[in-house]
C-alpha cells in the first residue's frame, strides 16, 4: 500500500517498526484509539497493562536491559498523568524510553476541556526532549529525534504527543533510518594525566556506576582492573561492572553510613570514578571534605559539586577511555598496585555477609533470606528490586558477578517499580529466570499487573518482605526519634491474593520450608508468588553498629 494512502497514525506506527520496536505498553483510551488500530495491523504488539505507571516501568526496563528504548502509551489527563512516576525514573535512572500520550484536537487546545491539561509542559522537567506533533508531515522526524535522544548517551526519556485529529490525517513521508553515531576517543593530553595520577598513586579506588554496565564498558573495566588489582567499589546501580568474586570488588556503597567499604575509600590516594551519577549517590558521603583527588571517566562532563571537583576529566566513550588508559599504562610498563591495603576489608564485607545466614528455628529477616535465595540463581539470573528496607540490603548485600543481574530504582528510587519491572524483563529475555523482590506497601502499589504477567503467561517469582509496615521509614524515624509514626499498616492474605490470580502462593513458616518454597518456586519458571514474614530488629542493629541513615537513602 502506498505510504500517501496511509492515516498519519499508520505512518507514526510504520516508524515505531523502524525503530525495532517489539511491544507498547499502556491503556487505551479514546484520544489514543488510531494510533491502537494502527499497532493491531503492524508487527508492534500493544499490551494492556492495569495501570500506566506500571506500563511506564515495564518500558523502562526493557530499556535498561536492552539499551533499547521501551515504549509506554497512555491517553490525555489522567492517563499523562498516571505515566509520570515511570517516566521520572527512566529519566533519572538513565533508562531509554519513549513515552507517546493522545490529546483533544488542536482546535480546541486554546479552551479549557474535558481532562485537557499541558501534557507537554507537564514531561518537560522529567524528559530530555519532548514534544507534540502538529502536521502529519514531521511524523518522520519527531519520531527518530525522540527514540535517538532516549538512546544516546545518557539515556533517557522522551516524549511525544499525538492529539487525536492528527492521528487521522492523510500520513505522507517515510521512516527516517537509524545511523549509529559513534563517540570520539579521549583527549590525548587528558589522559596523561590520568596516566601520571595512576603512576604516582599507591591506593588508587575506582567507583563503577550506572555508566560503567552501559554500551559494553564493563569487559574493558575489567581487564584493567585485574591486571592492575585496583579495587572497585560499584553503586547499586553499578553492581556487576565486575564480579563480586574477584579479590578486587569491594562490593557496593549506597548506605547513608559509614559501612565497611568507606574504609577503603577513605583510606585511597586516587579515585577513579567510571559511569558515576551524582544521583546515585551523593559526593557528600563519600569525600565529605571535598578533598579526595578525583578523575571523572563518563560520556558527559561532571557536573558542578562542592565534594565532587575532579582533577581530571575524561569525557568521551567509557569503554574507549578505559581502553586507553589500559594501553598507557602497558606502554609505561607500570606494575600492579599493592593489594594488601584493601584485602582486609573484602574479607570483612563477606564475613558480614555470612553472619546472617538463618539457622532453624530463627525469625526470617532480608538479609538472611537473600543468603538462602542467591544460590538458587544463576550468575546471568536476575534480581529486581522495589523501593524500601529490603532495597539497602540488597544493594548492599547481595554479590552481583555479571552487569544487568540485579536491577534497582535508585535515581528516583520509585516504589511500585519491580514488580511492572519484571513483567519488562521476562519480555526482553524469555529464558532468563527473573525474582521480583519487594516489600509489602511497593507490593501493593502496583500488584494490579499480577493479572498482566498471569494474562501474557511469563514466568517469574514475586517474593514480597511482609512486616505490615512502611519498614525504611520506620527505620529511620526510629533511628532518630527512638519511634514510628504513620508507618504501620494491615494487609491481605497474599497467599490467598495470588490464587485469586491463578498463580501459586506460599507462605513459609520455618527456615526449612524457605528453602524448600523457594527453590520450587525459581526452579518451576512459573509465576508465583512467595511471601515471607520479616521481623526488623536487623535493621536498628546495623544502625547501631554503623551509625544512623540519612535522609537521602531509599
Amino acid at each position: 500500500m502506498p505510504t500517501d494512502s496511509l492515516k498519519a497514525s499508520d505512518l507514526f506506527v510504520q516508524c515505531l517498526e523502524s525503530e525495532g520496536v517489539r511491544y507498547v505498553f499502556g491503556v487505551p483510551g479514546e484520544e489514543n484509539e488510531d494510533l491502537l488500530f494502527s499497532l493491531a495491523k503492524s508487527t508492534i504488539q500493544f499490551i494492556p497493562t492495569r495501570h500506566e505507571q506500571g506500563a511506564a516501568f515495564m518500558a523502562d526496563m526493557w530499556g535498561r536491559l536492552t539499551g533499547q528504548a521501551g515504549v509506554c502509551l497512555a491517553t490525555l489527563g489522567p492517563g499523562a498523568t498516571n505515566l509520570v512516576t515511570g517516566v521520572a525514573d527512566a529519566y533519572l535512572d538513565k533508562s531509554p524510553l519513549v513515552a507517546i500520550t493522545g490529546q483533544i484536537d488542536l482546535e480546541q487546545l486554546h479552551q479549557e476541556s474535558h481532562q485537557r491539561i499541558d501534557v507537554v509542559r507537564l514531561f518537560q522537567p522529567i524528559t530530555k526532549w519532548n514534544s507534540t506533533i502538529l502536521n502529519p508531515g514531521v511524523i518522520p522526524e519527531v519520531v527518530r529525534k525522540a527514540f535517538k535522544h532516549a538512546e544516546d548517551e545518557k539515556p533517557g526519556a522522551t516524549h511525544i504527543e499525538l492529539a487525536e485529529d492528527v492521528a487521522k490525517l492523510p500520513g505522507y513521508g517515510q521512516p527516517i533510518a537509524k545511523r549509529e553515531v559513534r563517540r570520539p576517543d579521549p583527549d590525548r593530553y587528558a589522559r596523561e594525566q590520568v596516566v601520571e595520577l595512576l603512576l604516582a598513586a599507591k591506593r588508587p579506588l575506582i567507583i563503577a556506576g550506572n555508566g560503567a554496565i552501559r554500551k559494553r564498558a564493563t569487559r574493558q573495566l575489567r581487564a584493567l582492573v585485574h591486571r592492575y588489582r585496583i579495587p572497585v567499589v560499584q553503586t547499586f546501580m553499578g553492581k556487576g561492572s565486575i564480579s563480586d568474586r574477584t579479590d578486587e570488588s569491594l562490593f557496593s556503597m549506597g548506605l547513608g553510613v559509614r559501612d565497611h567499604v568507606m574504609e577503603a575509600i577513605e583510606a585511597s590516594d586516587l579515585i577513579l570514578t567510571v559511569g558515576y551519577d551524582l544521583d546515585e549517590y551523593s559526593p557528600e558521603r563519600w569525600n565529605p571534605q571535598g578533598k579526595k583527588t578525583i578523575v571523572h571517566i563518563d560520556f558527559t562532563a561532571a557536573d558542578i559539586y562542592g565534594q565532587y571537583q575532579p582533577a581530571v576529566e575524561l569525557v568521551a566513550d567509557t569503554r574507549a577511555c578505559l581502553r586507553e588508559i589500559h594501553r598507557d599504562l602497558i606502554k609505561h610498563k607500570a606494575k600492579p598496585f599493592d593489594n594488601l591495603w584493601y584485602q582486609p576489608i573484602h574479607k570483612k564485607i563477606e564475613a558480614d555477609f555470612r553472619s546472617y545466614d538463618l539457622k532453624e528455628g530463627d525469625s526470617f529477616t532480608v538479609p538472611g533470606v537473600l543468603n538462602i535465595l542467591r544460590p538458587l540463581l544463576g550468575d546471568n539470573d536476575l534480581l529486581i528490586s522495589d523501593v524500601g528496607a529490603h532495597k539497602l540490603w540488597i544493594g548492599r548485600n547481595w554479590p552481583t558477578y555479571l552487569p544487568n543481574t540485579c536491577m534497582i530504582s535508585n535515581g528516583l528510587a520509585s516504589m511500585g517499580f519491580a514488580l511492572p519491572g519484571a513483567i519488562g524483563a521476562a519480555l526482553a529475555d524469555p529464558g532468563r529466570t527473573v525474582v521480583a523482590a519487594m516489600g509489602d506497601g511497593g507490593f501493593l502499589m502496583n500488584s494490579q499487573e499480577l493479572e498482566t504477567a498471569k494474562r501474557l503467561n511469563l514466568g517469574f517469582v514475586v517474593l514480597v518482605f511482609n512486616d505490615n509496615d512502611y519498614g525504611l521509614i520506620s527505620w529511620k524515624q526510629e533511628a532518630r526519634y527512638g519511634r514510628s509514626v504513620g508507618t504501620k499498616l494491615t494487609n491481605p492474605d497474599f497467599k490467598a491474593y495470588a490464587e485469586s490470580f491463578g498463580i501459586k502462593g506460599y507462605r513459609p513458616r520455618t527456615v526449612a520450608e524457605l528453602r524448600s518454597h523457594l527453590a520450587e518456586a525459581v526452579q518451576s519458571r512459573k509465576l508465583c508468588l512467595v511471601e515471607v514474614p520479616v521481623e526488623t530488629k536487623v535493621n536498628m542493629a546495623l544502625t547501631k553498629r554503623l551509625g544512623p541513615l540519612q535522609r537521602s537513602e531509599g
